[in-house]
């Protein structure tokens, strides 16, 4: 197992107040994997998940934790039940938020087979996701804090993303200005753990609340939308 130099070590005792013991066995298991050297400082922590990033060499990672205590289950399997892909699936907290979990880990690996700009993802270690550093320095910011430089171009390369999404056998299922990250005028589709493959059977309700809540975000930046049309442009698999 890697050893943490003494400013590792005492930053890392800063961040065990949101840790439990399983999780912080976990994440030096990720470390003695080499899929990150350790943690350098929280992005953000909810009730759900804390995003951290970590260095590996000379580049940063992330990590994403889903909190074993605090995050709404219930929420997750209401979410989780209808996807076949995870049928038979037992109500218990900790299954739950673990296949969670893997279940955004696959979408992202389904999501960067069809070219989908989404986070490069490392490994999924029950509730802990490695996973690609956007940004420069600094994390790229969420869609909401930032508006693009030019709209018009930004929407049109997002509606591709879900496109190709879409073509990937997947609906994002949550999509707002809060998940999408603006990379140097780019889109990037982030939290993943909600996107439900094309035979869920909510998956064309799912894809209207996605159309509906970013046509929301764009109308008021002047863009002009008809969501129906939105909806036959993205369902149709044709790129």
């Amino acid at each position: 197992m890697p050893r943490m130099g003494t400013s590792g070590k005492d930053k890392y005792k800063t961040f065990k107040t949101v840790f439990d013991e399983f999780t912080e066995r976990n994440i030096f298991q990720i470390m003695s994997q080499g899929y990150i050297d350790g943690l350098i400082g929280p992005i953000s922590v909810g009730k759900e998940a804390n995003i951290f990033s970590a260095k590996k060499d000379n580049e940063l990672r992330i990590l994403k934790i889903y909190r074993l205590q605090t995050c709404d289950f219930n929420k997750m399997y209401d979410y989780i039940k209808s996807d076949p892909r995870y049928a038979g699936l037992s109500k218990r907290r900790r299954e739950v938020i673990f296949a969670w979990a893997h279940r955004e880990a696959r979408n992202l690996l389904r999501a960067r087979e069809f070219e989908v700009r989404v986070p490069t993802t490392y490994t999924n270690l029950q509730n802990i996701l490695v996973m690609e550093f956007i940004g420069d320095e600094n994390p790229a910011p969420k869609l909401k804090d930032a508006k693009p430089q030019n709209v018009q171009e930004f929407f049109d390369d997002l509606i591709l993303q879900m496109k190709k999404l879409y073509k990937a056998g997947l609906v994002h299922g949550d999509l707002s200005g809060f998940n999408i990250l603006n990379d140097n005028d780019k889109p990037v589709l982030i939290d993943m753990s909600q996107a439900a493959p094309l035979d869920d059977p909510n998956c064309n309700d799912w894809l209207r609340r996605d159309i509906k809540n970013i046509s929301t975000l764009f109308k008021k930046w002047g863009v002009k939308i008809d969501e129906e049309q939105l909806f036959k442009k993205i369902t149709n698999t044709k790129i």
